[in-house]
């Protein structure tokens, strides 16, 4: 009787974590057979483009959005996020995406990000982007949205330093703009303490994970360069991530980036060298792998 209670405490203390798949990398099939393929693989949920070039285009949206919502609803998998390409509310389609969104109950979205201009110092530059924040942030609390900002990698890119995206974020609540923590970039630009101390300073306004790996490699030239792997071929310490996510209660989604070779795939591309039966492979040799990782981290 008190090892079931345990077992009982312990699944409660240990949410089980869901995974959706970025349909970028399934940008050749049409929204049914896009979302029956995620549902065959294993994924709950579908991170669903609509960007130019997306499942859904933003001039389209008012019709296509809704129709490709149920497509995925109908394969048994949820429109757990949508990816746009909205820098802020000046982008011209802005608020009719979110909008059409928001009224199919999508509570989640990544918004596009920033770069430095060269010969302007940063924290001017910061100091400029601050408002734009600040009004996407009170329009996702009216529509009951939260944005989320993926940390890339490389020179030029807000966020990918961590500390700055923080201090545009730091003021705000996490249910209106967030850190959308890539975990691979993050490891790139720190790959000893500053992944961890970027993980932690964001964990209190991350809204949502993505979970790639890769290794560092050299190319023909001789120089340095990321080399994209499948999940636990490389450098990235998945588990020791998940473990602090799940220490720091995150709930928003956890999506799956497929960043190496799939023949096109990796890619987004519309027609791809590889089979189909392939890529599928590809992608469900991940999401076990990060299943087992997230269950050695201590979710359910």
């Amino acid at each position: 009787m008190l090892a079931a209670l345990g077992a009982t405490a312990l699944q409660a203390q240990s949410p089980r974590m869901e995974f959706c798949v970025f349909s970028k990398h399934l940008q050749f099939l049409g929204w049914s057979e896009m979302a029956a393929a995620a549902k065959e693989i294993g994924f709950e949920g579908v991170d669903l483009t609509v960007r130019k070039g997306g499942h859904v285009t933003p001039d389209r949206v008012a019709d296509d959005l809704p129709a490709a919502a149920e497509a995925i609803r109908k394969a048994g998998v949820a429109l757990t996020m949508i990816t746009t390409d909205i820098a802020d509310m000046t982008t011209s389609y802005a608020e009719k995406v979110l909008r059409t969104a928001a009224q199919l109950g999508v509570k989640h979205y990544r918004w596009d990000g920033y770069k430095y201009k060269d010969g302007v110092p940063l924290p001017d530059q910061l100091k400029a982007l601050a408002p734009r924040v600040k009004d996407l942030a009170a329009f996702n609390k009216e529509i009951g949205m939260c944005a989320m900002y993926h940390t890339h990698s490389g020179a030029g890119r807000v966020g990918a330093s961590q500390w700055d995206l923080w201090m545009l974020l730091k003021d705000h609540d996490k249910r209106h703009v967030s850190f959308n923590f890539d975990i691979a970039h993050a490891t790139i630009e720190g790959g000893l303490g500053g992944w961890l101390h970027s993980a932690k300073l964001a964990m209190p306004h991350t809204g949502g994970i993505a979970l790639k790996d890769f290794k560092w490699g050299k190319g023909g030239n001789g120089k340095w360069r990321v080399e994209w792997q499948p999940i636990g071929d490389g450098m990235v310490q998945t588990v020791e991530y998940l473990k602090m996510a799940r220490e720091g209660g995150f709930k928003g989604p956890v999506q799956i980036h497929y960043e190496y070779d799939m023949g096109g795939a990796d890619k987004g591309a519309t027609k791809i060298t590889w089979s189909k039966a392939q890529v599928m492979a590809a992608m469900k040799k991940d999401l076990e792998a990060l299943r087992g990782a997230a269950k050695s981290a201590g979710w359910a």
